[in-house]
């Protein structure tokens, strides 16, 4: 999970200077991925949420960004209501096991729904399905049973 700022006017400095804190990592207007690649149209700023023990669901790592606090919502929500920047929270669940419902899923507290308003922050779930339906034996899990 991590939290996204992109901006087509200000660059990471200035970001991180609005929100009193700096990134876990961030691309400048212009920046190039590859030599090859066209110019960057825009300014990422990014800052991660670290699962506090190994890999965890959505609602174990609620306690960091609450922990980020009001302010640090407050001042996102600012970029946004001037039009400089565009904030999104990115959840990245990966799928392995179709029995496991740990793995299935996104459940988001009330006040972790309050602190992404107070951002003016969209939410983007990138799900990863990495089982093949047809090699999991009798049951299937994406949808029948097999005779």
């Amino acid at each position: 999970m991590y939290l996204r700022v992109v901006s087509e006017s200000l660059p990471p400095e200035q970001i991180s200077a609005r929100l009193g804190t700096g990134p876990d990592e961030a691309t400048a207007i212009g920046s190039r991925r590859r030599p090859q690649s066209p110019p960057r149209a825009h300014a990422t700023w990014i800052r991660h949420v670290p699962a506090p023990a190994g890999p965890g669901r959505p609602e174990d790592l609620e306690p960091v960004i609450l922990g980020w606090g009001p302010a640090f919502a407050a001042a996102l929500g600012r970029l946004v209501a001037a039009g400089e920047a565009d904030v999104s929270l990115v959840v990245v669940q990966e799928l392995t096991d179709p029995e496991d419902p740990q793995q299935k899923g996104v459940f988001l507290s009330a006040a972790l729904l309050a602190w992404l308003a107070e951002a003016g922050a969209s939410l983007d779930v990138d799900q990863y399905v990495y089982f093949d339906c047809d090699e999991q034996g009798d049951r299937d899990p994406c949808g029948s049973v097999s005779p």
